[in-house]
């Protein structure tokens, strides 16, 4: 037997045996203080599925770190489902770990660079 959720998510359903899992799903109001998003929360699954459990508000530094990544994340969607090239820019720019380390024109460069090495892999965008 595996030891991954998935396994235990289906014994859980078609057993009917209640079972806790920390699941990523939406946020529909289970953290109180962040975006609509993916947020990870405990779940009850059982017979009725995957049922997601309010967790409430974060302390407001952790919730103000997950919303800067938050917004990478938004970016990188956009510029995925828009093909905006300009969006995957700014997404790359916000990072914390690229902005802790280059300036705006250095992760500019960095971005006009790796576009061009990947380019064959990003006709969607042209």
């Amino acid at each position: 037997r595996s030891h991954e959720y998935g396994s235990f998510i289906i014994e859980s359903i078609e057993k009917h045996l209640p079972a806790v899992i920390y699941g990523n799903v939406r946020n529909h109001g289970l953290i109180d203080n962040l975006p609509d998003g993916c947020v990870e929360v405990a779940c009850l699954v059982d017979r009725n599925g995957v049922q997601p459990t309010h967790f409430g508000p974060l302390p407001e530094q952790l919730a103000a770190l997950n919303r800067a990544h938050m917004s990478v994340h938004n970016l990188m969607h956009t510029a995925i489902v828009e093909r905006n090239k300009e969006a995957a820019r700014y997404a790359l720019m916000l990072d914390p770990l690229t902005a802790a380390v280059c300036s705006p024109a250095e992760i500019s460069a960095l971005f006009d660079e790796m576009w061009e090495a990947e380019r064959p892999s990003l006709q969607a965008f042209e």
